[in-house]
């Protein structure tokens, strides 16, 4: 991986937000081209996935396209769920 990708391994949920969050949020701010591995991710839950979307409108607030590098079965079903992909978190925000 790269400077700019942020890995994340293991459970991305509720009882992870809140430590995931900041390191998020700090990678999205500090780097121009943020990008996410998400290939190691475990499980998923709502709140992993509406720290994804939160994620997704700071870096489009800030200008920044953020990149899913790459999202395991886990990542892929609740995406799916949610009738979103990877490659669609990755589009612009309005």
């Amino acid at each position: 991986m790269d400077e700019n990708t942020l890995t994340i391994d293991g459970e991305f949920g509720i009882y992870r937000v809140a430590e995931l969050k900041p390191q998020i949020l700090a990678h999205v701010i500090d780097i121009d081209e943020p990008a996410l591995a998400l290939g190691n991710v475990t499980e998923i839950d709502a709140a992993g996935l509406q720290l994804l979307l939160f994620a997704r409108r700071e870096a489009a607030n800030l200008g920044k396209r953020l990149r899913i590098g790459s999202a395991s079965p886990a990542v892929e079903e609740v995406l799916h769920v949610a009738g979103l992909s990877a490659e669609a978190l990755e589009e612009a925000v309005p």
